[in-house]
């Protein structure tokens, strides 16, 4: 199952929920920082999840003159899969693809300048995600533990990123020091 599976369905476990209803609780949520759901993927995994029989739909008259709309609910097979795939999120840790180690990997196409600029660029944006963490933790208010542990631990990946990228920024400077 993946992650934007998995979210959509948690979202559907905690009380059934039309399409739109979904968008706003992953928008309201920040939920678009920390797993890959797209917004047009949202009825395409919907229908996946409905296909593979882990949420079922009906059709609620809208209140006023709009058409009806489709709401979701977990199923048994819904709420067994998504117990499992939870344990299996905490205690399995996945390989990571991330652009920035294939960056590092052709870090010789690039001069000592042009690797400088690129690195403090990526600390630059590394420093905001910490700045924007930091405000939605403080917008929260007495937050669920396991929601304010979501903020600590992203807070403590990018805290140690930041730390092994000034360190490696001072050894480009160095190799380029020598170079000259």
């Amino acid at each position: 199952m993946t992650n934007a599976e998995l979210a959509i369905l948690s979202l559907i476990a905690e009380k059934p929920r039309h399409g739109y209803a979904i968008e706003q609780t992953i928008r309201e949520r920040g939920m678009r920082e920390w797993t890959e759901i797209g917004f047009s993927s949202i009825y395409y995994v919907l229908n996946k999840l409905e296909k593979e029989g882990f949420i079922k739909s009906s059709l609620e008259k809208a209140e006023g003159k709009g058409p009806a709309r489709k709401i979701y609910a977990v199923t048994d097979a819904g709420r067994e899969v998504q117990l499992a795939e939870t344990y299996r999120a905490l205690s399995l840790p996945r390989r990571e693809v991330r652009p920035f180690l294939l960056g590092l990997s052709n870090l010789p196409v690039l001069d000592a300048a042009q690797s400088l600029e690129a690195l403090r660029s990526y600390r630059q944006e590394l420093q905001l995600r910490q700045e924007h963490l930091l405000r939605r933790a403080t917008e929260q208010s007495n937050p669920p533990f396991y929601v304010e542990a979501m903020f600590d631990y992203s807070l403590m990946l990018l805290q140690a990123e930041l730390k092994w990228l000034d360190e490696f920024i001072r050894t480009v400077e160095e190799e380029r020091h020598d170079k000259n």
